[in-house]
């Protein structure tokens, strides 16, 4: 025990790679251990693009956040929030309007307890362990009831989640299932992981099979798939920094190089 850090649980599994450990350490972070760092540079070797991808999602993930709040939102839930870094969805949110409530969701032992400290004299936000697989469990938690009212409209994100969702699991039916239980006039945004346009990053889903979190690419048409009976918003499913970029310099001339789709929806 004497060579583990003093803020990691001990239910953390160290013995595989995790892909909330592994995002961590693409955006800068710390919270992340050896076998995590061994894969990551590996994944490097395949696509340098790596840490671009993160950063990319990231700053979607902070645009999505301000659309919520100019669509009147003020209730957001994170599902697979992974290890709090800068700019995470409270700390967009509450500066902005600190009525503003936050339910993070995530299943990894490091995620939960960063996020612990992290929002431990928030009064106004929470982590919940949960598994997003089962939303009806999930979304009657107490720790989230206390902090949602699900009667009223809720800004969802599930960013670089779908693709650990694989096919057997059947993601479409998921997203059907966070429909129905979600009021009317609420949002979901997504960001899922794609080859389209990258056939190296098919050799780093292949990677990432000997991980605790497989992943599934999809395509652009396999995405659009997911998100029948919601109202898609402009510009539809698109790379994330063509998600109403902030600037055309933002977008660049290879928006591809995300490696990553991007859509926002409301449910009617």
């Amino acid at each position: 025990m004497s060579n583990r850090p003093s803020w990691k649980p001990v239910r953390a599994d160290l013995t595989r790679p995790s892909a909330a450990r592994i995002y961590n350490y693409f955006l800068g972070g710390s919270a992340n251990f050896a076998v995590d760092r061994e894969f990551a540079q590996r994944a490097l070797e395949i696509f340098p693009g790596a840490r671009e991808y993160a950063r990319l999602n990231r700053l979607f993930l902070q645009r999505v956040v301000r659309f919520y709040l100019d669509r009147g939102v003020r209730q957001f839930l994170d599902i697979g929030s992974g290890i709090p870094t800068a700019g995470s969805v409270h700390e967009i949110a509450q500066r902005l309007d600190p009525e503003s409530t936050v339910v993070y969701v995530d299943n990894e032992a490091v995620a939960i307890a960063h996020s612990q400290l992290v929002l431990q004299h928030n009064a106004r936000a929470e982590i919940v362990q949960g598994d997003m697989r089962d939303p009806e469990q999930l979304l009657g938690v107490p720790e989230l009831t206390r902090v949602l009212d699900l009667d009223r409209p809720i800004g969802v994100t599930m960013l670089a989640m779908l693709h650990f969702i694989p096919d057997r699991e059947d993601p479409v039916g998921l997203l059907g299932r966070y429909r129905e239980l979600l009021a009317p006039g609420s949002y979901l945004a997504l960001s899922h992981c794609t080859a389209d346009q990258l056939p190296e990053l098919d050799a780093a889903g292949e990677l990432y099979q000997c991980t605790s979190t497989p992943a599934t690419l999809r395509t652009a048409e396999q995405i659009s798939a997911m998100l029948g009976g919601f109202d898609v918003l402009e510009p539809g499913v698109v790379f994330t920094p063509q998600w109403r970029p902030d600037s055309e310099e933002d977008v660049g001339p290879d928006p591809e190089r995300a490696a990553s789709y991007a859509a926002v929806c409301r449910k009617p």
